[in-house]
């Protein structure tokens, strides 16, 4: 038994030496570093050259104003689809009387106003409009296809963060900025309604 324990430490000895060395080259860096030959989500995206870096960090500040520009898309199909909701409480009742044919009903006073003038075959049916509206098809399905596209795009940001490359973080910082300074405005429009 004793033989045996002493196998198994010189194969942990001979393990850990060999996994040191292995780590030592091929493994994650866990501090920051201005190399310009990190790869960038697989082997074959390794930069050879100063041009093929710079092009790499460009391709990392569109990918970054690209996440912003989703959520700005999202923002507009948010409040289009308010937008709808809020329409979809008006609505014509039939056979109700024109408004030259109630001129000398005294009760003609009831209606809507809109830019018609007063509007007696629109009524409202419901009451306004909630926060949270119901399932539906047409607004659910794009806000999830939106989500798990801005969800891949957010991991590919991360990953490339995960780099510790010093150029390709500042890359991403400054899609960040662009993105905020050219598209942040549209949502907050979305955050006064």
């Amino acid at each position: 038994m004793v033989a045996h324990g002493d196998e198994m430490a010189g194969m942990d000895m001979d393990g850990m030496s060999g996994m040191g060395s292995t780590s030592s080259h091929t493994g994650m860096m866990m501090a920051f570093f201005t190399g310009t030959d990190t790869p960038l989500y697989s082997m074959a995206w390794t930069p050879q050259n100063a041009g093929q870096y710079a092009g790499t960090c460009i391709f990392l500040i569109i990918l970054a104003i690209t996440l912003r520009g989703i959520f700005t898309v999202k923002s507009f199909l948010e409040m289009k689809a308010l937008e709808t909701a809020m329409k979809r409480r008006y609505v014509v009742v039939a056979g109700e009387k024109a408004v030259a044919e109630q001129v000398n009903d005294a009760s003609s006073m009831s209606g809507i106003l809109t830019t018609n003038g007063m509007q007696e075959d629109v009524r409202i049916v419901s009451a306004p409009v909630k926060m949270i509206q119901p399932w539906r098809f047409s607004v659910d399905l794009p806000r999830a296809v939106l989500m798990m596209v801005a969800t891949g795009v957010g991991y590919l940001l991360m990953l490339a963060v995960m780099t510790f490359n010093v150029g390709y973080f500042l890359s991403i910082l400054a899609g960040t900025f662009i993105g905020e300074l050219a598209l942040g405005r549209f949502n907050q429009a979305n955050m006064a309604m």
